[in-house]
């Protein structure tokens, strides 16, 4: 098994991660939607954003360990039949998958903490309240929370019908690097 990236493919960790993120991304937007619209005596309304809140301290680490893998073992590069236009725009949805995960993280900690209240991660820890009582801070990160994560799923929407669009028309190896194979 690879377990580091090579010039031509993924490696098994980046892999991983990839699609780890990736689904608890989606999980979690749609768990986020959902519990949005529970009733203070429904059974879930109080586990749900729980949940919605250790899963995302989790996201976070695994992003944090994502962005410094690539730095340990670099991604493949870009195949060479690239244009100069898919580059860049390759380059920018990492940058805004990037960019818009780990502020929908951030601004989901200033939602959970803005009171002073620390976020328990399934009761195996908790990560402190480090900034609180900011002027309308849950409602102005909940607002960033709301609209960057439809922004994730909207750019990771786009990144998705591209591999495909790779895979299908132009049938080159960019899904398949990504799948392992």
């Amino acid at each position: 098994m690879l377990w580091k990236n090579t010039p031509a493919r993924f490696g098994s960790i980046s892999i991983i991660i990839h699609w780890m993120v990736a689904l608890a991304v989606y999980g979690l937007f749609a768990l986020g939607l959902w519990m949005v619209g529970l009733g203070y005596y429904d059974t879930w309304y109080h586990r749900a954003p729980e949940l919605h809140k250790s899963i995302g301290i989790l996201i976070f680490a695994a992003m944090v360990f994502r962005l410094a893998w690539r730095f340990i073992s670099p991604p493949p590069k870009s195949l060479d039949s690239y244009s100069a236009k898919t580059r860049i725009g390759a380059w920018l949805a990492h940058v805004l998958l990037f960019v818009g995960l780990f502020g929908i993280l951030i601004s989901g900690y200033l939602i959970s903490t803005a009171e002073g209240q620390a976020v328990s991660v399934f009761g195996w820890f908790e990560i402190p309240a480090t900034l609180s009582g900011l002027d309308q801070q849950a409602d102005i990160a909940g607002t960033l929370h709301l609209w960057m994560a439809w922004g994730i799923v909207i750019v990771s929407g786009f990144h998705a019908l591209a591999a495909l669009k790779h895979h299908f028309i132009d049938r080159d190896s960019t899904l398949t690097r990504m799948l392992g194979r």
